[in-house]
């Protein structure tokens, strides 16, 4: 019976090991446990701390489900994020073909386009929460020195308008990250193919459903699944804004979880909610990687 031989590690293979170490050590502490944790939470009764008391399996899932808050916050999620990456899609599209032609100022406006984007999010929407302040906003003494309205409408208070604005500063932070990579896919297809495009006599339309489109689809696909995970899960701009409210108008699932969890002490509830989000955004992500590694494949 022949011995198994066993080899070695090279002086490379193990200092890989030791340098890894503590990547991994820090992705199975700060990572891999708090998501073995909330999935263990959301299948038990915990108490106001936390603390797993009695294994029900998925009574928690059952109960979150009949209830009518938490499809209403679902499908407000949804709703967030069909029409944010929808508009930053269109919108960073233009603004790129727009950033594409040759016109003097081009690189400055190229820089005022990346402000948005490159500020920091909570810095950002705590100076949209004073434009749209009621009584001080710079918008509402702006609408009425125009002569628009006398009485413009209380931006955060109320449930449509409140939706409305917080989804607008999400687009106005997110249009520049779309527009820019658009732009970075545009200037990489080839002149050439324009130029054979204007002497067959095809128009500026023609040339951007034929050429650009086509050349740069993987990228506007890939740019608009990064923009759908980032939108679903932003937190920082309705938590900031509105804090969810007015009567929980704004709420989406990732602000049901923090308050569920850190406002009312409901981490089973908090859980479930957690580990269907996780759910969306593991198959948002599948599909992303997909794409990503395939190198071109249009086929998933």
């Amino acid at each position: 019976m022949k011995q198994l031989s066993v080899k070695r590690l090279s002086g490379d293979a193990k200092m890989a090991y030791v340098l890894l170490a503590p990547a991994a050590a820090f992705i199975a502490v700060f990572m891999i446990y708090p998501i073995f944790y909330v999935i263990m939470m959301s299948l038990y009764r915990t108490n106001k701390l936390g603390i797993l008391q009695e294994f029900i399996w998925f009574k928690n899932f059952t109960r979150i489900f009949k209830q009518k808050v938490f499809w209403e916050v679902t499908g407000r999620s949804l709703l967030w994020t069909a029409i944010g990456v929808t508009v930053k899609t269109v919108v960073g599209m233009i603004i790129a073909l727009c950033l594409n032609v040759e016109f003097r100022g081009r690189k400055f406006s190229r820089l005022l386009f990346i402000i948005p984007w490159a500020s920091s999010v909570p810095i950002s929407a705590m100076l949209w929460k004073w434009v749209y302040d009621h009584e001080f906003g710079l918008l509402n003494h702006t609408l009425i020195a125009l002569g628009i309205t006398q009485n413009p409408p209380v931006w955060l208070g109320t449930p449509i308008w409140s939706f409305v604005s917080c989804m607008w500063v999400d687009i106005w932070i997110g249009i520049p990250f779309m527009a820019l990579v658009f732009l970075a896919g545009m200037q990489s297809v080839p002149k050439d193919l324009y130029e054979s495009a204007e002497v067959d006599g095809v128009n500026s339309a023609g040339k951007f459903f034929y050429i650009t489109i086509p050349s740069i689809k993987q990228i506007i696909f890939i740019a608009t699944l990064l923009s759908s995970l980032w939108t679903f899960n932003d937190f920082n701009v309705i938590y900031i804004l509105t804090r969810g409210g007015p009567a929980g108008a704004t709420d989406i699932l990732i602000t049901a979880i923090y308050k569920n969890g850190f406002e009312w002490l409901r981490f089973s509830d908090s859980a479930v909610m957690a580990v269907v989000t996780f759910i969306i955004l593991m198959a948002l992500s599948i599909v992303y990687a997909r794409v990503y590694f395939r190198g071109g494949d249009d086929t998933l």
